[in-house]
C-alpha cells in the first residue's frame, strides 16, 4: 500500500473557468471491506493470519493486501451490545489509526435492517412520525459526535441499509408512503451534514442488477425532495437470477450504475458484495471484473467497491460468503484489490507531478511558487516560497489540501490528498 492517495485535482486560473483536470482514477478508488463483526469475532477467540501464517491484527492485514477503506454498521440498541455506537467507535478508532477511510452504515434498528427487515428500534416503536424523524436525527447526531470528539471524520455515512422498500416500517415503507421514506432519509442526511458538512451521504439499495428497482426508489425519493450524495449498491451473485452467474450480474450492475449517473449525476459505489468463500478463484474473477466495471462508469463516478465481512471464516454466524479460509487466512479472492493500489502518479497536461515512493515526496516537473499545505481545519502548516518537491516524511496522517502556483505561467492549482 502506498502511503499517499491523491484524490482530486482542480486547475484554477484567474482568466479561465474552473474545470476538473485529468486524473488517474484508482488513486481515489475505495478498496473497501465491512468488518463489523470483527470485535465480536475477536471476543470469541477468532484470530487472523497472513499468508506466511503469522498472526496479524485483521484490519492491518486487510490494509496490507490492498484495502484502504473500512465500513462499519451501527444499530440503535442491540440486545447483545455488538455494533452499538460504542462498539462501532472502538473499530473506527482502530481503522482511523491505520489511516483508513471510513464509512458508517446506520441501520436504524436494533438488529438487521435489509429488504426483508426494517423494524423500528424498540425505543422508537410508539413514536409519532414527527418524533420518529427527530429520533433519526438525534441518534445520527449523537453517534457522529462520538466520532468527532475522537477526531474521526467519516468519508461516507449511510442513512439506512438496503432500503429498497424504505425503512422504519410501517411509517417509512416506500411502497405505501414514499414521502415518509424521503422525510426520514432527509432527517438522517441533514443530521450528517450538521456534524460533518463534507461527508458524503449514501442511500443504499440491494440487487444492483435490478435497474427497475433503482429507478423506482430514486425517482420516488427525488419526487419527494429526498437528498443523497452517493448511491450505494449491494452485488451478490449467489442471489442473481441465475445463481453465481457473476459475469451477467456485473453487466447488469454496470447498466444500473450508468443509468443512475446519467439520471442524477451522483457518484455510485458497491458498498456490499460477496461470493462463497470456497470458490476463491471465481470470487477473484468476479471482484476483478466488478472493480473494473465500477471504474469504467461514465464521468469517473464509480468510486469504490466494498466486500462484506470477508474476515468471516468457519461459517461464522452461519455466513459462508466471506473471503478467508478455514485457517483464518485471506483467500486469493481478495487479490483482486491488490492491483488497485499500484499507481503512484497523476499526470496533468498543465502541471506534471507524481508521488515518489522511494523518497516519500511529491515531485513536480515544473517550478512552483507560493506552495501551501493546509490541514483539515483550514490552517496552513507548511509553506514553500519556491520548490519542485514536497517532503512529506514528517507530515502526520490525515487529509490535506496543497495549493501551488506554476511559475512559468502564474496559474494556480489545488489538489487534495490523504497521508497514511
Amino acid at each position: 500500500m502506498k502511503n499517499i492517495y491523491i484524490l482530486l485535482f482542480v486547475f484554477i486560473s484567474s482568466l479561465q473557468p474552473v474545470f476538473a483536470a485529468e486524473t488517474i482514477t484508482n488513486t481515489t478508488f475505495a478498496n473497501g471491506v465491512d468488518v463489523s463483526w470483527l470485535t465480536q469475532m475477536e471476543a470469541g477467540g477468532r484470530k487472523f493470519y497472513n499468508a506466511a501464517g503469522t498472526q496479524t491484527e485483521c484490519m492491518a492485514l486487510l490494509k496490507s493486501i490492498g484495502m484502504n477503506s473500512i465500513r462499519l454498521r451501527v444499530w440503535v440498541n442491540p440486545t447483545d451490545g455488538w455494533c452499538n455506537a460504542q462498539d462501532m467507535l472502538i473499530k473506527a478508532i482502530r481503522a482511523n489509526n491505520l489511516g483508513m477511510r471510513i464509512m458508517i452504515d446506520f441501520q436504524y434498528s436494533d438488529s438487521w435492517a435489509d429488504p426483508s427487515n426494517q423494524t423500528k428500534p424498540a425505543a422508537w416503536s410508539t413514536l409519532s412520525f414527527a418524533d420518529l424523524k427527530t429520533a433519526v436525527a438525534t441518534h445520527t447526531t449523537d453517534v457522529l459526535n462520538q466520532l468527532k470528539v475522537n477526531n474521526i471524520t467519516p468519508e461516507w455515512v449511510q442513512v439506512g441499509n438496503e432500503t429498497s422498500n424504505g425503512m422504519l416500517w410501517e411509517d417509512g415503507k416506500a411502497s405505501t408512503n414514499m414521502a415518509n421514506y424521503a422525510a426520514l432519509t432527509n432527517a438522517g442526511y441533514n443530521a450528517v451534514k450538521a456534524v460533518f458538512p463534507t461527508t458524503k451521504v449514501v442511500v443504499h439499495i440491494n440487487n444492483a442488477y435490478n435497474i427497475s428497482l433503482f429507478q423506482w426508489i430514486f425517482k420516488g425519493l427525488k419526487d419527494n425532495g429526498g437528498k443523497w450524495d452517493v448511491i450505494g449498491m449491494s452485488v451478490y451473485p449467489p442471489w442473481y437470477t441465475t445463481a453465481n452467474d457473476w459475469a451477467n450480474c456485473n453487466i447488469a450492475t454496470l447498466a444500473t450504475m450508468n443509468n443512475m449517473v446519467s439520471t442524477y449525476g451522483c457518484e455510485v459505489m458497491v458498498v456490499e458484495c460477496g461470493m462463497s468463500w470456497d470458490s476463491p478463484a471465481a470470487c477473484k474473477s468476479f471482484l476483478t471484473d466488478l472493480i473494473a466495471k465500477t471504474k469504467s462508469v461514465s464521468g469517473g463516478k464509480g468510486t469504490g467497491v466494498f466486500y462484506w465481512e470477508p474476515e468471516s471464516y468457519l461459517n461464522y454466524s452461519n455466513y459462508s460468503l466471506g473471503a478467508f479460509d478455514n485457517s483464518g487466512k485471506p483467500t486469493i479472492a481478495l487479490d483482486a484489490f491488490k492491483t488497485q493500489t499500484e499507481t503512484t502518479s497523476i499526470i496533468d497536461s498543465e502541471l506534471k507531478y507524481g508521488w515518489n515512493d522511494t523518497s516519500k515526496t511529491i515531485d513536480f516537473n515544473y517550478d512552483v511558487t507560493d506552495l501551501k499545505i493546509i490541514n483539515a481545519s483550514g490552517t496552513s502548516i507548511i509553506e514553500y516560497a519556491y520548490t519542485k518537491q514536497i517532503d512529506l516524511t514528517t507530515l502526520q496522517k490525515g487529509i490535506y489540501i496543497i495549493q501551488a502556483t506554476k511559475k512559468e505561467n502564474n496559474k494556480s492549482y489545488t489538489f487534495k490528498f490523504i497521508k497514511n
